[in-house]
């Protein structure tokens, strides 16, 4: 006898209209015991100040230049960037299985803060307003270079996620081509503008406060929210409420918004399991190619690897590496727990 459909209980499948993909969700495994690897819980209380620390105020690089004695933020270009901003002549022929091409551009670190000790959650909506500030200065001063047409600003948060330095710190690459996820994104948006005329996400988001079972906390001008296709157990994405193709467009009071939505979402993660919550977050938005882009619509992905505690961590091998994602716990599940916790950071409790 067929058994009724219950999405908290069977496996099904959703699909991501962002990059036309599909996810496997298997509620059914939330549950099960958990015998493998767990990351060691680290919650060491930094200096504000540490003298071996290559970000830190005053301190020598490893390339041997010096930091100025910095307040607040710092930009400089990556010593170890992945890209060169340097022309070169290409005269190489390629053709079919051996196609490539050079690739242009400028990688810059942006130090949040001198305070080594301190991470967003930590930090004042008036303090991360200077670094929102500095995202968007730096946005409009590498878009009006004729070779950029992509600028990624994002951050790694923590060592499980790749992140060399504890020091609060984020990254810009800004590059000739746009980079295949975003043009597969670009893609996405595109079809669905044309045909709508309105934006993916101005639409989705709208459904989602509709349905309400998703949205994590908002306010006038963001919403956070689990997506409905989320691969990462915690996974979000902020959205702006009014169309914005790029960060160029936000007022004052938008970027004031913005910070104050980004201190909340931090502060939750690091309230779930009373750890630094470590992440990669990124925003996604329009091409500096010149070209209008009526399609994009401002937002930020938010994708932590922590699955059931801050020693479990989600792993994306085997079926997810050759298949596609797959998930345990529902975004639905996700959202309930996520929205239940305080914007008061642990620490000051």
């Amino acid at each position: 006898m067929n058994t009724s459909f219950d999405r908290k209980k069977h496996p099904h499948r959703r699909y991501n209209p962002l990059l036309d993909e599909w996810i496997l969700v298997s509620p059914q495994r939330a549950s099960r015991p958990w015998q493998g690897q767990r990351e060691e819980k680290t919650e060491k209380n930094r200096p504000e100040y540490d003298p071996g620390c290559y970000l830190c105020s005053g301190n020598p690089r490893a390339n041997g230049d010096r930091n100025p004695t910095y307040k607040g933020t710092y930009i400089f270009n990556n010593d170890f960037g992945a890209l060169l901003n340097e022309e070169v002549n290409f005269s190489e022929k390629h053709s079919g299985f051996f196609t490539l091409l050079p690739e242009r551009g400028i990688n810059r670190v942006v130090c949040f803060s001198e305070n080594h000790s301190l991470t967003l959650p930590e930090m004042s909506v008036e303090h991360i307003k200077n670094v929102v500030d500095v995202w968007q200065e730096q946005f409009n001063e590498l878009a009006a270079l004729e070779h950029i047409n992509y600028i990624q600003i994002f951050e790694n948060k923590g060592s499980i996620m790749g992140c060399s330095n504890p020091h609060p710190h984020g990254q810009i690459w800004a590059q000739s081509s746009i980079p295949a996820m975003v043009q597969k994104t670009q893609y996405q948006l595109k079809s669905y503008f044309e045909k709508n005329k309105s934006t993916l996400l101005e639409d989705y988001l709208q459904e989602e406060v509709t349905a309400g079972e998703r949205i994590v906390v908002e306010n006038e001008h963001f919403a956070v929210l689990v997506p409905f296709w989320a691969s990462w157990p915690y996974e979000t994405m902020i959205i702006s409420k009014q169309k914005r193709e790029n960060i160029a467009a936000f007022s004052e009071e938008e970027k004031e918004s913005l910070a104050a939505i980004l201190k909340n979402l931090t502060t939750i993660y690091d309230n779930l399991f009373e750890t630094s919550f470590p992440y990669s977050a990124g925003i996604h938005q329009s091409p500096t190619d010149g070209r209008e882009h009526p399609e994009w619509h401002f937002h930020m992905h938010f994708y932590p690897p922590l699955l059931r505690s801050a020693e479990v961590k989600k792993f994306m091998v085997g079926y997810e590496m050759l298949a596609e994602p797959q998930r345990d716990i529902t975004p639905e599940q996700s959202a309930v727990i996520l929205k239940s916790l305080s914007t008061i950071h642990y620490k000051k409790k």
